[in-house]
């Protein structure tokens, strides 16, 4: 796809309430800090616009949905195309309702799950350990601490080219870390299911959850959360453990030595520093047990042009060890 098809393509767009912004930069927004620039970043003021802009986005020109940027990595070479980002207060309400809330895409789980709280509602505390938008939630089927986003949703409200769509949770084919949404559907609201419960438990469960998060995860380091998806009847920390890969480095990427699902950005990473760190950790693991780890961060975009050198001092491979820490309680 070369630039003037995509510039092409957004000539033919209506104008939109939103902001388009060429060559925009995308890694301020990511949580590894890390990427080159959108060729188009497109930011709609509400869901009719993100409707006007599937609708005559051209099929040739590719389209890339980002959230809160918490569980991605983008490649340093940037993304083609669009990228859609959602946010404001277009996307960000919660509505409370007597059995439930409904939130916007860009409303953050955490968010969701204390006004839930606040409500007296259970049954969301899990989303308070989950650090994303709803939109991605719904996207990935996002889970932590014992439930998944498709337990508990009731519908959602997908935008797509040929019109808004209201679906239950049964049609969005959950599995897994996925959802099977229409293509090019973009989540811009879910509705969660919730009961009445009580408040001082529904407060115990929360802070537990931002105990056990505290503990056993980077949470204050540049890093996408879990890498890997837990291979059936298996935990992926214990699998990069067992491979020897806590504390592995390349460049300015790190395997965490708290919790060896998580990879950082301890300073001056590139994305293919720690993509490429990844899949080195793929390999010693397939290696050492036979099982092949799937990535569970979503990775966009383009390589650089021209690899960048390895810092000096490293191998040519560019990796290091770094001593294995102990790291108790990870999931």
């Amino acid at each position: 796809m070369s630039a003037r098809v995509a510039m092409t393509g957004l000539a033919t767009l209506p104008p939109l309430k939103g902001r388009v912004q060429a060559a925009a930069p995308l890694a301020p927004f990511t949580w590894f800090r890390v990427g080159g620039p959108a060729e188009w970043l497109v930011r709609p003021a509400d869901a009719e616009d993100a409707l006007l802009l599937l609708r005559d986005l051209p099929d040739a020109v590719p389209l890339t949905m980002i959230g809160a940027a918490s569980n991605l990595i983008v490649r340093d070479g940037g993304v083609r195309g669009v990228v859609l980002r959602l946010g404001g207060r277009g996307f960000g309400a919660i509505a409370v309702e007597a059995d439930g809330i409904v939130a916007g895409a860009a409303a953050l789980d955490a968010t969701v799950a204390e006004h839930a709280a606040a409500a007296g509602l259970a049954g969301l505390e899990f989303l308070s350990g989950i650090p994303g938008t709803v939109g991605g939630a719904v996207a990935m089927n996002a889970g932590a601490y014992g439930a998944e986003v498709k337990d508990v949703l009731d519908w959602a409200e997908v935008a797509t080219q040929a019109g808004l769509l209201r679906l239950p949770a049964a049609d969005l084919g959950f599995a897994y870390r996925r959802a099977a949404l229409p293509p090019r559907g973009v989540v811009v609201r879910a509705r969660f299911r919730a009961a009445p419960g009580d408040r001082a438990a529904i407060a115990a469960r929360m802070a537990e959850i931002r105990a056990s998060r505290e503990a056993t995860q980077p949470v204050r380091a540049r890093t996408g959360g879990s890498t890997f998806k837990n291979p059936p009847g298996n935990k992926a920390w214990r699998l990069v453990d067992a491979a020897g890969c806590r504390g592995l480095t390349r460049g300015g990427a790190q395997v965490s030595e708290l919790h060896a699902n998580f990879l950082l950005n301890t300073g001056g990473a590139t994305a293919a520093d720690i993509e490429g760190l990844g899949e080195e950790v793929r390999a010693r693991v397939l290696a050492a047990t036979g099982i092949a780890l799937e990535w569970e961060i979503r990775r966009v975009g383009e390589p650089p042009a021209i690899a960048p050198p390895a810092p000096p001092g490293r191998r040519p491979d560019g990796f290091a060890t770094a001593p294995r820490g102990a790291g108790q309680g990870e999931r």
